[in-house]
């Protein structure tokens, strides 16, 4: 999130979209309730009527996989009618910036953006490039009337997204379209602001990073970011999620978003120098600038007092990607179909279940010599060998099973959608052997580093270099328990020798030396690392975290100053507490509000600094202490993590064009893209040629006509290993169903509470019919579009439920993420009885 649950009280319009709050975060849904009350209005786009419309002010049914079409046609219906916030889209993002003249977009080509190689699927983006003068400083046009300006290129782009074009390929009717379009775009007004909540429904798609940056256009547009109520905000499916990726749990990135190095970049000073960002422009912030600061922190953490200047840190130590490598979940289970890996550890997950195309994924598992599955109960995965179609005698896998602690059996912290990192304590003890994760983690650490010692390896050093110390330790060296504490503090960072407080360029220096921090000293904040190995931090956005101060994580203290919910000694929030990001946008150059009723933060320039100067921010931690933006010799842009220091409308960093454009899904009900000649995203990621037979789709095919799509019910959790274990809640959601249309029913002579067969191309699954007015037919290029909706919550594992929804779905992947198509297939319906 961008800004935080709280906040979406401030709200004067909310739009979920791609999200269910109202079943799947029931207790955050109480602030969407909160702008209610006030007089907010919320829209929900849904293909159900879901319990989160039922709340709406307006409701409007969208056929899963158009997300984009839609969205498209509001940033035309904003652009058309002039509804965007002039100050904010001229000053605070690149719309003035001129591109390429050689630039053509999808309505100029076959649907395709300039650069396509169809070979490789994929794009060259020098095609997409800015226009630079002579001091290799981009061009720009103040007055956005250049039409090769960013401005003008998106007109020309959306211009295609008609209101008709686009009911006629959502199914959604054109005076419901415009009506979300027209209470929507009221929030262009300085005195307005609306917020976006999203989740799965828009990410599991194989345009799902581009449907994410289409509402970030519209956001930018209306001037919704960094102003209360505002912003673009993902609801994460799990409590600590936000926390996870923070953390590093993805193959491409480490701790702090920190870009997991590749085999080419043979030294430290390398990997800097190709992933910092560079800007001539001096009141751009570029904070990224600041990439060799954190590594170097990083390396310092993890390998201690065995990192040194001379050795680069330990660099050369850290784990490596080959260049271009995909080592994403798809990727993963791909590969090990193929009889690549020996083992693998399935820690706190149910790829069984869980995992798109989960026929493929539970033979993957069978090449396996070994598997570690660490979870509370027994499931789908752990006992995979004696599933659906599995011979035991046949599979030779040995499974190991690690019991492990429940959330409330355990102490650290989670990290909530809003970025808010909250202390927890344990409730009570770990029941019989299982234990927490740490402890488990811990033992396997120094179980490895005892077998290299003794036995070596192709090696050994990124393991017996390891700095390890979160607990007292034994006579032989192991440690007896873990301390979460000491694993909170390597992360927030130490100073590791006394760090002098030096002046910035063009200040004198003071009389006398002061220090920044003194050597054994929790850092205060990521601005006080350093390059040099003077600093350790495990997680440079968590620097503050848990500093000299205390446990900052676990701070309880309900004062709200602001009115706005800011609640700021309430947990932590990275970065440096802050609770609204890119909140500096959400001012004038003078640093004036846009909004005074609703300040974010303002610019106080009378107030007496500790130095004799005048002039700081009041309210939220904001962007930078630097002053506004009038100040044009100390002032910096609002977007801080941007090298030019704006918000990019038009974005060359992704991989299937700098503008997001509609494509079907990998299979959709009709045969042709209605916007363009090419019917799926262009550069996203296919296996249907790759041999696997389990690798099949079907679009536009007769023996499957309806679209399919997954969600989750608020009495399961995930694939239901915890809640399918609780009696009660089995009780309220007790097997697998279908929701689908009367109009269906009537079609296919299914009556509720039927028993049905729901099949798609790699699979087929039992389901209870459940016949309801909460989906209705689409009319979609001029024929009638039925679409059904599956929970992804059950597994065979448990007696009498059925079986996993992702049995249904394809393995393909979004062109930069790699998140699988799981919200738009398709599948036949047909009664058992």
């Amino acid at each position: 999130m961008t800004n935080h649950w709280i906040d979406v009280k401030n709200a004067d319009v909310v739009l979920i979209m791609g999200a269910n709050p109202a079943e799947n975060h029931p207790v955050a849904f109480r602030w969407i309730l909160k702008a209610k009350d006030s007089g907010g209005k919320i829209i929900v786009v849904d293909p159900r009527f879901t319990r989160s419309a039922a709340k709406a002010d307006l409701y409007a049914p969208l056929r899963s996989g158009t997300d984009i079409a839609f969205l498209g046609g509001m940033i035309n219906y904003i652009l058309q009618n002039r509804l965007y916030f002039e100050p904010s889209v001229k000053k605070y993002t690149n719309a003035s910036y001129l591109v390429n003249p050689d630039y053509k977009g999808p309505g100029e080509l076959p649907g395709l953006f300039a650069g396509y190689d169809p070979k490789k699927r994929s794009y060259d983006p020098k095609a997409w490039a800015f226009q630079k003068d002579a001091d290799d400083k981009v061009r720009k046009d103040p007055t956005l009337a250049d039409p090769h300006c960013v401005f003008q290129l998106m007109k020309k782009h959306y211009s295609r997204y008609t209101p008709e074009m686009v009911s006629n390929i959502t199914g959604t009717p054109k005076d419901v379209l415009l009506k979300v379009y027209e209470t929507y775009a009221s929030t262009g007004k300085p005195d307005r602001a609306g917020t976006s909540l999203y989740a799965m429904g828009w990410t599991q798609h194989t345009v799902g990073t581009q449907n994410i940056r289409a509402m970030a256009i519209i956001q930018l547009l209306l001037g919704n970011m960094g102003v209360a109520g505002g912003g673009v905000n993902a609801l994460r499916g799990e409590s600590n999620v936000q926390g996870s990726t923070d953390h590093g749990l993805l193959f491409h990135i480490l701790p702090g978003y920190l870009p997991v190095p590749s085999a080419d970049l043979k030294d430290l000073s390398a990997y800097i120098e190709k992933h910092t960002p560079k800007t001539k422009d001096p009141m751009s912030a570029n904070w990224w600038g600041n990439r060799n600061k954190y590594i170097a922190s990083y390396l310092k953490a993890i390998y201690g007092a065995k990192a040194t200047k001379e050795n680069d840190f330990g660099y050369a130590w850290l784990p490596k990607i080959d260049p271009g490598m995909n080592a994403s979940w798809i990727m993963l289970f791909d590969n090990m179909a193929r009889g690549k890996y020996k083992g693998f550890f399935a820690w706190g997950q149910n790829p069984a279940c869980s995992g798109t195309n989960a026929g493929k994924v539970r033979k993957a598992l069978g090449t396996l010599e070994w598997m570690v599955t660490v979870n509370l109960f027994d499931n789908e995965t752990a006992s995979f060998w004696k599933g659906p179609g599995m011979d035991p005698a046949k599979v030779k896998t040995e499974v190991f099973f690690l019991p492990a602690a429940a959330s409330f059996e355990k102490e650290g912290s989670i990290t909530n959608s809003g970025r808010w990192a909250q202390w927890r304590t344990a409730a009570v003890k770990p029941l019989g052997q299982s234990r927490p994760d740490s402890e488990i983690m811990n033992d396997l650490f120094y179980r490895i580093k005892a077998l290299y010692a003794k036995e070596g390896g192709a090696y050994p050093d990124p393991i017996m270099n390891l700095a390890w110390g979160y607990a007292f330790k034994r006579a032989d060296g192991t440690a007896k328990t873990v301390d979460i504490h000491a694993v909170a503090r390597e992360i927030n960072g130490f100073f590791l020798a006394d760090v002098e407080d030096k002046p910035k360029p063009g200040q004198p220096r003071p009389k006398e030396k002061k220090l920044l921090g003194k050597k054994g000293e929790l850092a205060a904040g990521f601005a006080q690392l350093q390059a040099d190995g003077a600093t350790s931090c495990g997680n440079w956005i968590y620097c503050q975290s848990y500093n000299e101060k205390g446990n900052m994580m676990a701070r309880r203290v309900k004062k709200d100053p602001t009115g706005l919910g800011l609640f700021s000694e309430w947990a932590w929030a990275w970065p440096v507490n802050r609770r609204i990001i890119y909140n500096r946008a959400s001012v004038d150059l003078d640093g004036k509000p846009f909004n005074p009723k609703k300040a974010v933060i303002y610019w106080n320039p009378t107030a007496v600094l500790p130095d004799g100067k005048f002039g700081k921010w009041e309210g939220d931690v904001p962007d930078g202490p630097w002053p506004p933006m009038s100040n044009e010799k100390e002032g910096k842009k609002p977007y801080i993590m941007r090298a030019d220091g704006v918000a990019a409308l038009f974005g060359p960093g992704l991989k299937e064009g700098p503008f997001p454009e509609h494509y079907e899904p990998l299979e959709c009900p009709i045969r042709e893209n209605l916007l363009s000649k090419q019917r799926i995203n262009p550069a996203a990621k296919m296996f249907h040629e790759g041999g696997l037979p389990d690798d099949v789709f079907a679009s536009s095919d007769t023996r499957y006509p309806y679209v399919a799509t997954t969600y989750r019910v608020t009495e399961h959790w995930q694939t239901g290993v915890l809640s399918r274990n609780v009696p009660w809640l089995l009780e309220l959601q007790p097997r697998q169903f279908v929701e689908i249309s009367r109009e269906l029913a009537k079609e296919k002579n299914i009556r509720n509470g039927d028993t049905v067969e729901v099949s798609s191309a790699r699979g087929k699954v039992e389901a209870v019919a459940v016949v309801t007015p909460r989906l209705r037919p689409f009319k979609v290029a001029g024929a009638t579009v039925h679409q059904v909706g599956m929970p992804w919550c059950f597994g065979w594992f448990t007696p009498g439920v059925g079986d996993a929804a992702n049995l249904l779905t394809p393995t393909v992947g979004d062109a930069n993420t790699m998140i699988p198509e799981t919200k738009a297939f398709m599948v036949n319906i047909k009664s058992k009885g």
